[in-house]
């Protein structure tokens, strides 16, 4: 089990070492030399995408075009209704 005066454990984000920071301000990989504040895990994603995706507008209601449907509607509500027998 490693001492604890090593500090935190990280994984470097562009090579992928595993290595402790030591107590350092500044995580720097000990192989490439990435900052792992820099890592693009770490970065929360833009304001505006979750502006945009949360802002759908309702599509429009198609309204019902008046003429030979109503017409035809009414026509068949006059008639009798024929019933077969038995």
């Amino acid at each position: 089990m490693p001492a604890k005066d090593l500090g935190s454990k990280h994984s470097c984000f562009k090579c992928s070492t595993k290595f402790y920071d030591l107590k350092k301000p500044v995580p720097v990989c000990p192989k490439c030399g990435a900052d792992q504040r820099e890592s693009p895990a770490l970065k929360a994603p833009p304001v505006e995408r979750r502006a945009r995706a949360a802002a759908r507008k309702p599509e429009p209601e198609v309204e019902a075009v008046e003429g030979d449907e109503e017409v035809a509607l009414e026509d068949a509500e006059d008639e009798p209704v024929e019933e077969d027998e038995p």
